[in-house]
């Protein structure tokens, strides 16, 4: 999407300095906006929705929020602000697996947030202080600058996915894509996907861990056979050196 000329929404006055005086704030719009994406999906956000929320006109929420896109860069970032940011222990790795368990908490509670982290990524002033503080935790570390912002980029990049394909898992037809995949391994024709299945430790959860890439986790830590934090530090590892 083409930049706005006048830059980010956070770069723009509050209000129009023509008008009527204030009645609604930034952060009022954007947490009713926030409680609805919450309750039923990204979709349901538009101006209209959230200004009867409010109990407003549609028209006035343009007097805070020109388009729906700023109103989704506010969203994207009013939610960085639940990030507790300790400072940092010393062990970069242990510092960057807590910011990532924190992630997929947090895109748990709002699960229309993977798909902006993936799609419509935005840096404002929440997430600077997320990525202030993952350069403070690599400040040690002998990798140049860039290579720690592409860590910064796919710590949040990669929890995104995994927490979609946490979602999917947990969707009504995943059961339907297991037992097909099941098929697959048992036709003859797929000999890599029966090793898959048969493999030691795959046990129940092989088809959900193959068709969606992560098991279902309600644990603030990650469960037994839950790959993300291995792949994770894999990652990170490789971006680092």
């Amino acid at each position: 999407m083409t930049q706005r000329q006048d830059g980010p929404i956070w770069l723009r006055p509050e209000q129009a300095k023509v008008g009527r005086p204030a009645e609604r704030s930034r952060a009022e719009i954007t947490a009713a906006a926030v409680e609805l994406a919450d309750r039923e999906g990204l979709d349901a956000v538009s101006m209209r929705r959230v200004a009867t929320a409010l109990g407003t006109g549609a028209a006035s929420l343009y007097r805070y929020v020109a388009t729906r896109d700023d109103l989704l860069d506010l969203m994207t970032d009013s939610v960085a602000a639940e990030y507790d940011l300790p400072a940092p222990s010393g062990d970069w790795q242990a510092d960057l697996l807590a910011v990532a368990r924190q992630a997929r908490q947090i895109m748990r509670r709002h699960p229309w947030l993977p798909a902006q982290v993936i799609g419509r990524p935005t840096l404002g002033p929440h997430g600077a202080d997320l990525l202030e503080h993952v350069l403070a935790v690599l400040a040690d570390h002998p990798a140049g600058a860039a290579r720690k912002v592409e860590a910064f980029a796919l710590l949040g990049g990669l929890t995104a996915l995994f927490a979609q394909n946490e979602a999917a898992a947990a969707a009504a037809d995943a059961a339907h894509r297991t037992a097909y995949l099941h098929r697959l391994a048992a036709d003859g024709g797929h000999p890599r996907i029966a090793a898959l299945f048969g493999s030691a430790g795959a046990g129940a959860g092989a088809g959900a861990g193959a068709e969606a890439g992560a098991s279902a986790n309600a644990g603030v830590g990650a469960a037994p056979g839950d790959p993300f934090e291995d792949v994770l530090v894999r990652a990170l590892a490789g971006v680092l050196g």
